[in-house]
């Protein structure tokens, strides 16, 4: 499963918590600069969205969204937490118990 995140700037517990459930790539674009992040395209490769809301403006948060609606691609929006991002991750993914999880986790990650 390949990853795109945007938003946030230090995202390793992000990264790894992901990693973990799953994720083989995953791609980071900070979106710091307004001209830069909306002329970005979705590489093709990618399986699910995580917008990480906290330093977003609108209309970068319309273009992502819309664009994975279009291509019928999970988007996951949360704030720049790590539990933020695994309760909406595990919520729009369908993951209901340890079962259908991906992790070997011990029950680290709260699955």
């Amino acid at each position: 499963m390949s990853i795109l995140i945007i938003g946030g700037d230090q995202i390793s517990q992000i990264s790894s918590m992901l990693t973990q459930l799953g994720a083989k790539t995953i791609n980071h674009w900070d979106a710091r600069k307004k001209s830069s992040a909306p002329k970005k395209k979705v590489p093709q490769d990618t399986d699910c969205i995580v917008m990480l809301t906290s330093f977003l403006n609108h209309n970068t948060m319309l273009k992502y969204k819309n664009e994975a609606k279009k291509k019928n691609i999970p988007f996951i929006c949360a704030k720049r937490s790590i539990n933020c991002v695994y309760d909406e991750y595990v919520k729009i993914m369908g993951i209901k118990d340890c079962k259908e999880c991906y992790v070997n986790c011990d029950k680290e990650l709260k699955c």
